[in-house]
């Protein structure tokens, strides 16, 4: 069997208040997971740990293979440009710019070329000479996606990427996501409230009363 690209042991963390603890999680290549939960259960603080943006109070996450947070913050950068790529609920667009300038800007950090197959299928070729700003939520959200994938990471982070979105856009975005993963020989791990994109990845997990089950 391949190297897993996400392993996570014992993990456990807590604010004001324990939010979950010994947490075992795997995804290999070519692998999508939903984790799904209610409101407060911890599904983004989980990602955030997994995704190098929150070091655990305790356990280990093993990263491509990596020690995740024994690493150097200059290690962890180059991950984030590199090889890992991140779809938040509200995504962090360039307001001023273009949906192309916002694209690019990913493309040109890791050097790799826009693709313009993924712009036609997430259906914003038409999109690229327009500021964000005149773009409606679902479009952005969709630009906010290529710029992710436009730089071809080994794994993709997700936090409620259809949260915003009508269900055929959002069935749009998880056909691009789970296509790309199986082309790119990547991995998808999303949170979400919505069972249904929940139900076209390969696993689901229930975070709840501080664990993380299968179901």
């Amino acid at each position: 069997m391949s190297t897993p690209t996400l392993q996570a042991t014992s993990i456990s963390h807590k604010f004001d208040y324990p939010l979950f603890s010994d947490i075992n999680f795997t995804l290999y290549p070519r692998e999508s997971a939903a984790i799904i939960g209610r409101s407060g259960s911890g599904k983004s603080t989980l990602l955030h740990i997994f995704s190098t943006f929150l070091q655990p109070n305790g356990g280990k996450v093993k990263l491509l293979d990596r020690d995740l947070y024994t690493l150097t913050q200059s290690e962890l950068e180059k991950m984030r440009r590199y090889e890992i790529g991140i779809v938040f609920q509200f995504h962090y667009l360039f307001k001023g710019m273009s949906a192309m300038e916002n694209i690019s800007i990913a493309s040109m950090l890791s050097g790799e070329k826009i693709d313009e197959k993924l712009l036609c299928d997430l259906q914003i070729e038409g999109l690229m000479g327009q500021k964000i700003s005149e773009l409606s939520g679902g479009q952005q959200q969709r630009v906010s996606i290529a710029r992710a994938l436009c730089k071809k990471p080994r794994i993709i982070f997700a936090d409620e990427p259809t949260g915003n979105l009508d269900k055929e856009t959002a069935n749009i975005v998880m056909d691009v996501l789970l296509s790309y993963i199986k082309e790119e020989n990547a991995t998808l791990l999303l949170v979400t409230h919505d069972m249904q994109i929940a139900e076209v990845c390969d696993k689901i997990y229930r975070l709840e009363d501080r664990g993380l089950r299968l179901i």
